[in-house]
């Protein structure tokens, strides 16, 4: 296995992003850093850019202004130090896959086409899958678990990589409390171990018990920090311009 990419103060450093679809301006002049060890909260509404935020970290999308760096390079053999777990809607649940081998892909960045999983590689599946409780679920097809199970399984993916960053976009929908707390728990020990953490996450009144740093945005940054200071009533009035937000926290 590769030595370890040098933790640096900034994991990621965005510049200056600025991204269009059909001509629709999507982000805005976003000028973001990311530092090691922390939880990071992305929130704002539908249609802010969140999702696009992470495809252009994952040199998914093609970006118009800016630049974006990955433990300081843009080199895309970077990119394996980032594990990803996707939205519910962006995955194909009726792919003919069983979830040993969904979490044994966390190891492909690291093969060549031609090779195979060793011993190591193995052990390290193994781990993932008895950390998220799913051992018993291995030779399951992923369409017929249910909405936490499948959760558990990315997640699980994404230990398996053992990646330095770990983008997850909206992780907690329809899954259950169980589930959610696990994931929860796991993600803080990440970030005590000097992982980067970003959650895309719309449950406002959790916001101040999941992440210790906030990121709020609305196709342009609106700001960014520790929670305790950035996720304010007026910062989130202007995160949520366009809508009524209720929340049931006091501030």
């Amino acid at each position: 296995m590769e030595a370890p990419v040098k933790n640096l103060l900034h994991p990621i450093e965005i510049k200056g992003l600025s991204v269009a679809y059909d001509h629709k301006r999507v982000l805005s002049n976003i000028y973001l850093q990311i530092e090691a060890g922390h939880i990071y909260g992305l929130i704002g509404p539908n249609g802010a850019g969140k999702s696009t935020l992470f495809k252009c970290i994952l040199q998914q999308v093609h970006y118009h202004t800016g630049e974006i760096l990955i433990y300081g390079t843009k080199d895309p053999k970077v990119l394996k130090r980032i594990a990803y777990v996707p939205q519910k809607d962006d995955v194909d649940w009726q792919f003919p896959a069983i979830v040993s081998d969904i979490v044994s892909m966390g190891r492909f960045p690291y093969k060549k086409w031609y090779q195979r999983l060793n011993k190591e590689d193995h052990e390290l599946v193994k781990s993932a899958m008895e950390r998220m409780d799913i051992v018993h679920l291995g030779d399951r097809q992923i369409g017929e678990l249910s909405g936490g199970q499948q959760q558990r399984v990315f997640l699980a993916r994404a230990l398996c990589q053992q990646a330095d960053v770990l983008l997850m976009d909206e992780p907690f929908v329809g899954v259950d409390i169980r589930t959610e707390e696990r994931i929860i728990k796991i993600l803080k020990l990440l970030g005590s171990q000097g992982k980067t953490i970003l959650v895309v996450h719309h449950d406002l009144d959790s916001v101040q018990n999941y992440f210790d740093r906030v990121i709020m945005i609305n196709q342009r940054l609106i700001a960014c920090g520790n929670t305790s200071e950035v996720f304010t009533k007026e910062n989130i009035s202007r995160t949520y311009s366009s809508q009524n937000v209720l929340l049931q926290r006091e501030f």
